[in-house]
């Protein structure tokens, strides 16, 4: 008797649901630490668990200090040890009434500790295989888009037809990047997530995450649009593709598929061919790494509910509510409301026919590793043709991110609110311009919208600080928002090729 497996994208939501149980099960314990200590030469490893009080004792040349906590204080330990020992300062421990590898102890004194940290289980273990199914989708991206881009324009012959697609595809998605971040302030406004904040929450969420913070914000950059405009240019394409600069890469693409248009045809013939083939090539590929996908997504989000949990949702349940609630009514609302106006197909089934993108897109964060699947689901899943899908998603990948927009408002009033910060409406709809503008610069990959939000609160004078208040719900976000930006990607595909006067037609997903 033949066992016929489900298909792809209901092997990948078994895999989404079993990683989410996996990673649930065998989750990391919040109230165990492993410390390494002794000299270099002979290191030593034990476990502490279920503590009533343990104390840091920091020394320096000219200073002792010792800090106390009490029970569930893991992430402070693990923030001010890491900062202590950066510093190069020393560092020792004494434990009360706590187990250490399994035996209770009254009184546990270690010194020269090298390291604290969290423990590893096995599913934080496994996401190595997460990493590498993450890995062959972006190496596929850019030969991809390179190739298919290349074509694409090459295929559209008219220089009025690009620039009506083009100019059509950057107003759509500008139009929606805005819509969604004024969705997030007005949810944010009226849910008020930062008002339900207790005080010693926000002083617990400061604290652990002031290191992290320290990092994200040494790393920001101020935005300029006409230095973003001159950015678009690459001095080197090959440097652009290996730096994954999508916004490079499809102006060169698209500046040889238009010069293939107008050198003769004996000789651009052969170039379309190549790259025609390299095209093929890498969509069949895509195949191949969708095998797989679903033991890439089982890892991917058991590593995350395992390190993560969804304890951290308890301390900001309003804040995630909102954001959720707010990506809810994007997609279904907003985008079901454009097809329906736009194109007459039916919402539900297109959703139903692009499972596979946003499964991917959930579980990899990063809307330029969920390209690949998107584009290819687009084109055989849908009916958009090449030329289309391989111009308008390469540039969703980049400057579409309506999830991403979207929480940037939520997040910026809610860090406004927690601080007592009034934003008024000319704030407010300078929040709208800069995220806007700096969703057009910034680079498709998991945690990028932190970076954004910091040029957000610069805009408007709220702390930067704040940041730390909702980096420990980050990354399950990331993930929820990824699935708005690459829904959008499709569906402003799908607009375009109906505007093109396309005949779309679902097929089997």
């Amino acid at each position: 008797m033949k066992i016929k497996l489900p298909k792809l994208h209901n092997q990948i939501l078994i895999a989404l649901i079993a990683g989410t149980l996996f990673g649930t099960f065998f989750h990391v314990d919040q109230n165990l630490l492993v410390v390494t200590y002794g000299s270099t030469k002979s290191l030593n490893s034990i476990h502490i668990k279920d503590w009533e009080k343990i104390q840091l004792v920091v020394s320096d040349n000219e200073s002792v200090d010792t800090l106390s906590y009490n029970q569930n204080s893991q992430l402070e330990i693990l923030s001010v040890s890491k900062k202590v020992l950066k510093d190069k300062k020393g560092i020792s421990l004494i434990a009360a009434h706590s187990y250490v590898d399994g035996e209770l102890y009254q009184l546990k004194e270690v010194s020269e500790i090298r390291k604290i940290e969290k423990e590893k289980t096995i599913a934080t273990s496994i996401k190595w295989l997460g990493d590498i199914f993450i890995r062959l989708l972006n190496m596929i991206a850019i030969p991809l888009v390179l190739s298919s881009l290349i074509v694409g324009a090459a295929s559209l012959g008219d220089i009025r037809k690009f620039a009506r697609i083009g100019g059509r595809t950057i107003l759509f998605y500008i139009s929606t990047t805005a819509f969604a971040i004024i969705i997030g302030l007005v949810i944010a406004n009226v849910f008020q997530p930062g008002n339900q904040m207790p005080a010693d929450t926000k002083d617990r969420l400061m604290s652990v995450y002031q290191e992290d913070i320290a990092e994200k914000v040494q790393t920001q950059f101020d935005f300029d649009l006409t230095k973003e405009i001159v950015n678009v240019i690459p001095r080197n394409p090959f440097d652009a593709m290996a730096n994954s600069n999508m916004l490079q890469i499809v102006f060169f693409a698209v500046a040889i598929g238009i010069v293939l248009t107008v050198i003769n045809k004996s000789k651009a013939e052969p170039v379309i061919a190549f790259f025609d083939g390299l095209s093929d090539v890498m969509i069949k590929m895509v195949d191949y790494v969708m095998i797989i996908a679903p033991l890439g997504v089982f890892a991917l989000i058991a590593a995350t509910i395992g390190e993560f949990g969804f304890e951290i949702l308890g301390t900001l349940i309003w804040y995630a509510i909102a954001v959720i609630f707010g990506l809810g009514l994007q997609m279904f609302g907003v985008y079901g409301l454009i097809l329906k106006l736009f194109t007459k197909l039916n919402p539900l089934q297109f959703f139903r026919s692009i499972r596979r993108i946003q499964t991917i897109g959930f579980s990899t964060s990063s809307s330029a590793a969920t390209l690949p699947v998107t584009m290819e689901v687009c084109n055989e899943n849908i009916g958009i043709s090449k030329s289309i899908t391989s111009f308008v998603l390469p540039l969703g990948a980049t400057i579409n991110m309506d999830g991403t927009a979207l929480y940037q408002g939520v997040a910026a009033v809610f860090i406004a609110q927690v601080f007592g910060f009034e934003l008024n409406l000319t704030q407010q709809l300078t929040i709208v311009f800069t995220a806007v503008l700096a969703s057009i610069g910034t680079a498709p990959v998991p945690g990028v919208g932190i970076i954004m939000l910091i040029i957000i609160l610069r805009s408007v004078g709220i702390p930067q600080e704040g940041i730390a208040l909702i980096l420990g719900v980050d990354r399950i976000l990331d993930m929820c928002r990824t699935v708005v930006n690459v829904t959008g990607d499709a569906v402003a595909a799908t607009v375009i090729a109906t505007s093109e006067k396309e005949n779309l037609e679902f097929k089997s997903a």
